[in-house]
């Protein structure tokens, strides 16, 4: 009998937590699905992470929309079944409103998904603000990548840029900005761009 009464507070405290999670406060979060129509269920919430998607059509003005052909991929969490893309012009950004002087987790995520059924894998640059934050090389990541880096702006505004390098056409899945406390990773100079990341957990699905 206490067995069974341990089992069950166990469990409620697990929903508890897991309700926390999903009702986790999202003030100054940027979601974004990138390709999604302004008219198309926006905002939405992810049942997977919890979080609190939108369209991105209001803070880019470039670019156009395709959706990702599931049989190249497999099944994606929704905010990946969309992209937009950039076959106009060489740079397209994206302009955000953030806090100044305040530290940002900053993540992008790109699956090519095969959506203009070309079957090109394309090959890009990715830049924060003036900077290049990454090359985006489909050829060596076949199945999508996802790029993150903390960052503080200093200013009220952040331009993030797809710059096309060659013949193939920039896109992007999800833009993502976290407000973060400034006393964390701590740096004397410049952001500080994804190594490595593990998640050590027993709960066997991972934990963001």
């Amino acid at each position: 009998m206490e067995s069974s009464l341990v089992l069950w507070l166990m469990l409620i405290a697990t929903l508890a937590i897991i309700h926390s999670v999903q009702a986790q406060d999202q003030q100054g979060f940027i979601s974004l699905d990138c390709g999604l129509p302004e008219n198309e269920q926006s905002p939405y919430n992810d049942t997977t992470t919890g979080l609190n998607f939108s369209s991105d059509a209001t803070f880019i003005q470039s670019g156009k929309t395709g959706k990702i052909q599931a049989s190249s991929v497999g099944i994606l969490m929704k905010p990946y079944t969309t992209v937009r893309y950039f076959p106009d012009g060489t740079r397209n950004c994206y302009s955000l409103n953030v806090q100044s002087w305040r530290r940002y987790l900053i993540r992008a995520t790109f699956t090519y998904g095969n959506y203009d059924g070309l079957n090109v894998q394309p090959v890009f640059d990715l830049y924060l603000g003036p900077n290049l934050w990454a090359t985006i090389d489909f050829e060596t990541d076949v199945n999508g990548t996802r790029k993150e880096i903390l960052h503080t702006p200093t200013s009220n505004s952040l331009n993030i840029c797809l710059l096309k390098t060659g013949e193939t056409t920039p896109l992007i899945s999800t833009l993502e900005l976290r407000p973060m406390e400034n006393r964390c990773y701590i740096t004397e100079s410049g952001s500080l761009n994804l190594h490595h990341r593990s998640y050590l957990t027993k709960s066997g699905s991972n934990l963001r």
